[in-house]
């Protein structure tokens, strides 16, 4: 499957972690857009200039952050040393509950060309 490009706004540091590859888990809300996402999609994250492209490999659904982080790696979602609290209150600083409440999407991802 070799969908165009999506476009998907991403602040630096987590944009800078998947260009390094350590950050292969993007977690994003359950809005209507992002549900569209499937295996296969090719994503172009950018922040100002800076933009990399990945491949989702796969998407998982949760009805909460504390359940996706029950399940998912931590250091693929915010790299070395990042606590379960600390991504906790990063998903909940970026994402008010009623943005939660929509559900929460791990979109799991492998660099692309």
């Amino acid at each position: 499957m070799t969908d165009p490009d999506r476009v998907i706004h991403i602040r630096r540091p987590y944009l800078d972690l998947i260009a390094g590859g350590a950050k292969t888990v993007e977690v994003r809300v359950g809005y209507p857009s992002m549900r569209r996402i499937r295996a296969g999609h090719v994503l172009a994250f950018e922040s100002g200039d800076a933009r990399c492209r990945a491949r989702v490999v796969k998407v998982a659904e949760y009805e909460s952050f504390e359940a996706m982080l029950d399940t998912e790696d931590h250091r693929a979602i915010g790299g070395e040393g990042r606590s379960r609290s600390e991504l906790l209150a990063a998903c909940r600083e970026i994402y008010p509950p009623e943005k939660e409440a929509l559900g929460v999407l791990a979109i799991h991802l492998r660099l692309a060309p």
